[in-house]
């Protein structure tokens, strides 16, 4: 790996603080002025805008070009410390004293520790535990450029390839060995004993392919497997005769000199994923009758159309392997007794839509091994999950008759249930985050102790270490997920370093240049949302309700709010209520901005709009967040709320029908992982407006299919929506033009048939690498197993059961 380049701008930053100490000083007495001991980077700007409009000679120096690098500072009555992030994941940690205008480099251990003395009041711990992962990477190969981010498997494959067959014979003796291993059931599979070295398999390739050129392409599998069998040849390799000999053929080319475009062209067409478990334990995981509960959402929508996605990719894999084996699909999750109307406390729920996937949940249980009745947080499940994993395990076992093929874990606690059923089984694990909770909520790192009574950051924090580190890859739906933009943080870059002062501080945890990161994205169910202008599948019978929840009257607890003007376009909004969704604060917008509310109605579906109908404190404060801006701006007129949930027919007729008034979507979320119902809406052909913080940032070309708001800045992004709508007024085709760019992005990027391909080729390619090289790391594994019981397990248990 090349050496980092140092950062230019630390000797000028050095040069300018020593030449000019007063003006420089004039900018730090100003940052002490704001008395906080911790700036984040929009604290640094709008303190350097300050200042620039006072002297308009600060703007164009080192220390104001320093000051916009950095991502946030430390601060005290002697000291300013700042972390620059010169680029992704490549950070400068400097120290200024306030006196003699001094710069100093530091260690990320030194900030963390001058951070820890901040948030304690200097009640810190010299001597406290320090994480560092990346002794354990050194002889590891990473990426070196941030646009190579979320590329891994790419990497591997051209770094790799050629390396493993350059050792003289042992890359083609671990390749024959990895096709020796494959079977199903105690059938073996692509070759038998009678092919026991490298020079026999080359030799009964090229036997096999003479017979095979003569036959019909589409001369089947069945009439070739007597033949195939004496050259050592067993089912595997593809249904008919054309499948055959390119299979065949590739690994030929590959023996010869090894591409990596045919190594994963080859290995895509491995036999080797038969069953698949995808973990995901809390919430109500079903398929009808939960969305909109507390901690349940986008991801049960997610789960259950990549279920279905990936079933069919596995059975046409399969097919096309010329191998008739029932694939098996089971998502793993937790059952509730108490499952107030759900099928939350059913063992076993087939999956509409799928030929063999089912639901497989299993109980919580306390310290007593009684059985857990009731929904619990996601946020207090850390005591279960390690008796749930084991529980997991024996019915997991039992319901495919052996071990999986892939393990996939969701969000934090699905991910870590993921890691120790594959650490105990054996098996490829694969990471999807969702979301991490702890770029949502703001220093809550460093100041846990205060957020850990409702929240239990110190359990996450340490689990969301452990199983990322565990994962054999990692799936995101976009690259800001993993790295961020240039001016912020990814989610997975801010467990590269980070403090939990009295706990622990990381000084290197995630490195997000390790190549088992990929980006896949997620798709919409394309027989749910499709376009508005597919007049033949349009869902017709559903109008009139639809026209009863847009329009009609009061719904008993279910609804607040009448339009009363019909003719005006709808702003449509969609989402738990929950305090990152941000949905009282587009609300506040709307009522605050007599421009939008001239030319539109705001429709909401979220949440409950009877605080007594919910069981989860963080949304009954939005609920009446909620009643008191229809309160204080009047807006039972403009604004429908529908506190219920749509069933997904009926949710994608509404997203056409409120397409066909020429309205808008409106995502404002604070931050959002991904965005599911942008696609959703963009796939119906609905233009979007949706936060800029999050996966949509990805997702929307802006001002091309669809257009970014900042959150923080209602009134601007109120404005934005407004002037749009009174363009659409004035030329219809700027709405027409949108909605087109909305539908041409998705087909070009986010669809499920893209998602479940790749997600099969990385599983077979990453089961590939970690059985010829050294990817499991023994080391590491011993490291996370050690900080799993000393750090983990007693977090977990602290939490009152």
């Amino acid at each position: 790996m090349q050496a980092e380049v140092p950062n230019a701008r630390i000797p000028a930053l050095a040069a300018f603080l020593a030449e000019n100490r007063s003006k420089a000083h004039r900018v730090m007495h100003h940052l002490i002025g704001l008395q906080r001991p911790f700036l984040l980077q929009s604290d640094l700007q709008d303190a350097l805008e300050q200042l620039c409009l006072d002297d308009d000679q600060i703007a164009d120096t080192a220390l104001a070009r320093a000051l916009l690098q950095a991502q946030e500072a430390a601060i005290n009555a002697s000291w300013v410390y700042l972390a620059l992030r010169r680029r992704v994941a490549k950070w400068d940690y400097l120290r200024i004293h306030l006196e003699t205008m001094d710069l100093n480099e530091v260690t990320v251990s030194e900030f963390l520790r001058f951070k820890e003395h901040l948030a304690t009041g200097g009640n810190d711990d010299p001597f406290g535990l320090e994480i560092d992962l990346r002794p354990f990477y050194r002889e590891q190969q990473t990426l070196s450029e941030e646009g190579s981010i979320g590329r891994g498997v790419e990497f591997l494959n051209r770094r790799l390839s050629s390396r493993l067959f350059d050792e003289l014979g042992k890359g083609d003796q671990r390749l024959l060995g990895f096709l020796r291993m494959h079977s199903y059931r105690g059938h073996q599979l692509m070759l038998n004993d009678a092919i026991s070295s490298v020079a026999e398999l080359r030799n009964a390739l090229r036997q096999a392919m003479i017979p095979l050129r003569r036959r019909p392409s589409h001369t089947p599998y069945a009439e070739l497997s007597a033949d195939l069998r004496g050259f050592g040849f067993e089912a595997g390799w593809g249904h008919d005769a054309a499948r055959i000999r390119e299979t065949m053929g590739l690994l030929l080319d590959i023996l010869e000199a090894p591409s990596p475009q045919s190594l994963e062209s080859f290995l895509s067409r491995v036999p080797m994923i038969f069953s698949i478990a995808i973990v995901s334990p809390h919430g109500w995981f079903g398929q009808s009758n939960v969305l909109g509960r507390p901690d349940t959402g986008g991801q049960v929508v997610y789960i259950l159309d990549q279920v279905r996605a990936l079933e069919r990719e596995m059975h046409q894999r399969l097919a096309e392997q010329g191998i008739d084996i029932e694939p098996r699909v089971v998502v793993l999750t937790r059952l509730i007794p108490e499952s107030e109307g759900t099928m939350c406390n059913e063992r076993l729920e087939p999956i509409a839509g799928t030929r063999n996937a089912v639901i497989l949940r299993v109980p919580f249980r306390n310290a007593a091994g009684e059985v857990l009745p009731h929904w619990v947080s996601r946020f207090r499940i850390w005591p279960y999950l390690e008796g749930y994993a084991l529980d997991a395990e024996r019915e997991l076992l039992a319901e495919l008759g052996g071990r999986p093929d892939l393990i996939i874990g969701n969000y934090s606690d699905g991910n870590l249930v993921a890691s120790l059923l594959s650490q105990r089984l054996g098996v490829s694990q694969c990471n999807i985050a969702h979301a991490l909770e702890k770029t949502k909520y703001l220093l809550s790192d460093l100041y846990w102790r205060d957020n850990e009574e409702r929240y239990h950051f110190s359990a996450q924090f340490t689990a969301d270490l452990i199983a990322i580190n565990s994962a054999d890859f990692v799936i995101t739906s976009t690259y800001q997920e993993i790295a961020g933009t240039d001016d912020s943080v990814g989610q997975y870059e801010s467990y590269t370093s980070f403090t939990m002062p009295g706990l622990y501080r990381v000084v290197s945890g995630v490195d997000v240049y390790d190549p088992k990161f990929n980006i896949v994205s997620p798709g919409a169910d394309e027989d749910i949302y499709f376009p508005y202008t597919d007049g033949e599948r349009r869902l017709i019978h559903l109008q009139d309700e639809i026209a009863d929840l847009i329009y009609g009257g009061p719904r008993e607890g279910e609804s607040r709010g009448q339009l009363a003007d019909h003719e005006r376009p709808l702003l449509f909004t969609m989402a738990r209520l929950d305090r990152i969704k941000n949905i009282t604060g587009l609300v506040d917008w709307f009522g605050n901005s007599p421009e939008l509310r001239e030319q539109a109605n705001l429709v909401v579906v979220g949440g409950h709009v009877d605080p007594g109908r919910s069981g989860d404190d963080e949304e009954r404060e939005q609920i009446e967040a909620m009643h008191y801006l229809f309160d204080h701006h009047g807006l039972d007129g403009q604004v429908r709320w529908l506190g219920i949930h749509l069933e997904k027919p009926l949710a994608g007729e509404l997203y056409r029908s409120i397409a066909d008034r020429r309205g808008l979507f409106v995502q404002p979320a604070l931050f959002e992982a991904f965005g599911l119902t942008v696609i959703e809406a963009m796939s119906c052909g609905l233009p979007v407006f949706a936060t800029r913080y999050g996966g949509p940032l990805e997702i929307i070309e802006d001002g091309v299919s669809g257009f970014h708001i900042d959150p923080n800045h209602g009134e601007a992004s109120a404005t934005l929506i407004a002037d749009f709508l009174r363009r659409c007024a004035e030329d219809g085709d700027q709405w027409l033009a949108l909605s087109d760019g909305a539908l041409a992005r998705v087909e070009e990027r986010y669809t499920w048939r893209r998602y479940a391909e790749r997600m099969m080729t990385l599983s077979r390619v990453y089961g590939f690498w970690k059985y010829v090289s050294n990817l499991e790391r023994t080391e590491t594994t011993r490291y996370l197993e050690m900080f799993y019981g000393l750090q983990y397990r007693p977090l977990a248990r602290s939490i009152a059961q």
